[in-house]
């Protein structure tokens, strides 16, 4: 039933209705089958080198709030062209900056490892 669901145009509804259950739990084993799909495929978590200093020796800020700054793992070589920037966020009361070329990859695993840390 899920394989027949994912197929373009199909109907959820109808498949799960003409199998006696309810679309809502058809919904759910489809979620489910994409969560694992998705594991299955995931990249490795990337350790990404990390350097610590007060606010004040960076931004002249408070003196209580760390500043991260991670140097990101270089693009793909697949990679059509380097972005170049900065990434701040404030994460309990926190300032992380990326700053260079930041791939999807390497942020989602910096974030990930922030909130099972928290």
């Amino acid at each position: 039933m899920i394989e027949l669901s994912m197929q373009p145009g199909a109907s959820v509804s109808a498949i799960a209705m003409a199998n006696g259950i309810n679309a809502n739990l058809l919904f759910t084993w489809r979620r489910d089958r994409q969560r694992e799909l998705k594991s299955l495929h995931a990249a490795p978590a990337v350790l990404l080198p990390v350097r610590l200093t007060s606010a004040d020796e960076d931004s002249g800020g408070s003196a209580n709030s760390a500043l991260a700054t991670i140097a990101p793992a270089p693009p793909p070589a697949s990679a059509k062209s380097a972005r170049t920037g900065v990434i701040e966020l404030e994460i309990a009361g926190a300032q992380l900056r990326l700053r260079g070329a930041v791939d999807e990859a390497s942020l989602c695993s910096v974030l990930r490892a922030l909130r099972q840390a928290s």
